[in-house]
């Protein structure tokens, strides 16, 4: 994976942690680390060159005007008073190509000197085994600390692990020897191949992106939430919260323009296209 530091900046040995997306499902990822960027007023200090990412090009994403500066699909943003570097990933990993990008991210990463991952990512809500009926977003996670994910610490802060994380188990597994480098041809699985029961949370680009950066001997931690497709406007912000929560940041103190401190960002505006022509009604 190459990258091209923007001009008069350079990458930080004082952020240590890194936030970043695991695409899926309401591209709820994506929109909490657009929110966290916008609202930590993080600058923009590199644009990553990765070949599995579909190329994508838009206007500037934050703001606070649309000055014409091009977002692209991949770029890292730092903001160095909370020592947090945040990647945003705007288009898909081309079909086939999710190993080879979780392990050129994880060589990337580790390189740079990062020593704690944190990825973002949502779960289809009909995948889900029992409902929650709480007005509130629960929370699971997923740490490197344990081999089987567990970590009292997010356990304190309310959050439940995933249990469908299951590291002995045929997609897990797989996964793991991939990211380890000592699979044999009889340990092949189809990673393409149709999903079935738990192997859907195998499949998914997060599964890939914590195993590939655990192998690596960094902390990686998973924070997913369950979604369905439509407006996760509100999911982002949960999910946004629940990553300031485990890096103790307060929202309250970013001082934005939306109730809870956080700043909208600009490229929000059309996320859903603009409202109805009203003469319609």
């Amino acid at each position: 994976m190459g990258f091209v530091v923007e001009a008069g900046k350079s990458l930080s040995s004082d952020c240590p942690t890194l936030l970043l997306p695991g695409l899926s499902i309401g591209n709820v990822s994506q929109l909490a680390i657009d929110l966290l960027i916008s609202s930590l007023r993080a600058k923009r200090i590199a644009c990553l060159d990765e070949p599995s990412v579909l190329p994508c090009v838009g206007n500037d994403a934050y703001g606070p005007l649309p000055e014409g500066d091009l977002a692209l699909p991949l770029e890292a943003y730092e903001s160095a008073p909370h020592g947090l570097t945040l990647i945003q990933q705007r288009s898909p990993v081309i079909k086939g190509m999710m190993i080879e990008f979780a392990q050129n991210l994880a060589n990337f990463v580790t390189a740079i000197g990062k020593k704690n991952i944190v990825i973002l990512s949502s779960l289809d809500s009909g995948k889900r085994k029992q409902i929650d009926g709480s007005s509130f977003m629960q929370i699971y996670y997923i740490s490197s600390v344990n081999d089987d994910g567990n970590d009292v610490n997010y356990e304190r802060l309310g959050w439940k692990r995933l249990e469908e994380y299951k590291p002995l188990e045929r997609r897990w597994k797989y996964l793991n020897n991939l990211a380890e480098g000592n699979l044999s041809h009889d340990g092949y699985v189809d990673l393409d191949s149709e999903l079935v029961d738990d192997d859907y949370y195998a499949g998914l680009p997060f599964a890939a992106l914590f195993v590939c950066c655990k192998a690596k001997g960094v902390k990686v931690t998973c924070l997913l939430c369950y979604c369905s497709e439509g407006d996760n406007i509100q999911d982002s912000f949960q999910l946004a919260e629940a990553a300031c929560k485990l890096l103790d940041l307060n929202p309250e103190n970013f001082h934005g323009n939306e109730p809870g401190g956080w700043v909208i960002p600009l490229s929000w505006k059309t996320v859903y296209g603009p409202p109805p022509d009203m003469s319609l009604f």
